[in-house]
């Protein structure tokens, strides 16, 4: 498997909004998803609230951001610890296959561990075939099945 050479992952900046909207346009596109344009609006400037308990890192590769991923962190009833909930990865197909998904995976445990959150976790898509490959690098799938309302 190819390896993007030089590739960094690094904290969103304002100035990087142009490119994580593209990004994100094509994330909402694969999972067939239509979002009102505030939401987008809003989850921009939430991703830069300190306030806020999320964050976002991009993939930079051959000075171009490529790729992000969305961490959302929260307490729970079974642990003293936040944990971080990743909710978003996204890697633009021109450069798949290249490990940028493992790196912003990596990445975003090594802030896990330097934060001391007691746990990251995710799902996707049970069809979701080439994101669930390299999950399964990381971890098995649990038994766990979602159930969703939306009001």
């Amino acid at each position: 498997m190819p390896v993007a050479e030089g590739a960094i992952v690094r904290p969103v900046t304002l100035a990087d909004e142009a490119a994580w909207r593209h990004h994100w346009a094509g994330y909402l596109k694969f999972y067939e998803v239509d979002l009102a344009p505030d939401v987008t609006d809003g989850l921009w400037a939430r991703l830069h609230d300190p306030a806020m308990p999320m964050f976002a890192l991009v993939a930079e590769f051959e000075g171009k951001v490529v790729g992000f991923v969305h961490g959302v962190v929260h307490y729970n009833t079974w642990g003293l610890r936040p944990i971080c909930y990743l909710e978003d990865l996204y890697v633009d197909a021109d450069v798949r296959g290249q490990r940028l998904g493992q790196k912003l995976i990596d990445a975003m445990i090594e802030k896990v561990k330097a934060e001391d959150w007691g746990r990251l976790y995710w799902h996707t898509s049970a069809i979701n075939r080439s994101a669930r490959i390299l999950y399964d690098r990381y971890t098995p799938a649990d038994m766990m099945v979602r159930y969703t309302l939306r009001y």
